[in-house]
């Protein structure tokens, strides 16, 4: 028998195990220890956000509990903190932007609508982040079919309905094709 723990994690309530809880815990102090403090607490709060997804993916039915095997999942998903760019941290600004590039892997991109670079629904800046098109040429094609074919509005409403906006940091790291990792979440939140 294992004593489990009712938790909050991204806006989500989990039953978790006891001993998966102290591990995840442990994975998110850790983690949190390496951040600046003015930008810890949206930082983890990205972190939470993602580690519940990851959590829903995982679990298969409605009140199953989540066990440290699955903990072990979302930690391998977000990758181990890296300590060394922690102690690190006051040293060359160049070093440590060169490092953060190496480490961004990249992975399939997905299909969103992207709210930062909108200028009706963000539907072409989302394809022209998906297809690696400049956005101002993705627009040029969409106004340039309306006045040759006429369906093009309807397309474009369609489009809006059907892509899904990237609200989230995990969602718009996967617009862009970006592994969705804790040390890339941690940069991309920093460079907002």
């Amino acid at each position: 028998m294992k004593k489990v723990v009712e938790v909050n994690i991204g806006g989500i309530n989990f039953t978790i195990e006891d001993d998966a809880y102290i591990k995840l815990k442990s994975y998110l102090a850790r983690f949190e220890a390496t951040l600046p403090t003015e930008d810890a607490k949206e930082i983890m709060e990205d972190i939470e956000i993602r580690v519940s997804e990851l959590f829903q993916k995982e679990i298969k039915y409605p009140s199953q509990v989540v066990d440290e095997k699955m903990v072990d999942t979302v930690i391998e998903c977000l990758g181990e903190i890296d300590q060394a760019g922690a102690n690190n941290q006051t040293g060359n600004k160049e070093t440590n932007t060169n490092n953060s590039n190496n480490k961004k892997m990249r992975s399939e991109k997905k299909l969103y609508r992207n709210p930062e670079d909108k200028k009706i629904a963000g539907v072409c800046s989302g394809l022209s982040e998906y297809f690696n098109i400049d956005v101002t040429l993705m627009r040029i094609i969409f106004i340039v079919a309306l006045f040759l074919y006429g369906s093009t509005l309807l397309i474009y409403i369609v489009l809006w309905i059907a892509m899904p906006e990237a609200l989230t940091v995990s969602q718009k790291m996967e617009m862009r094709g970006e592994s969705v990792t804790a040390e890339n979440i941690k940069n991309y939140s920093g460079n907002k």
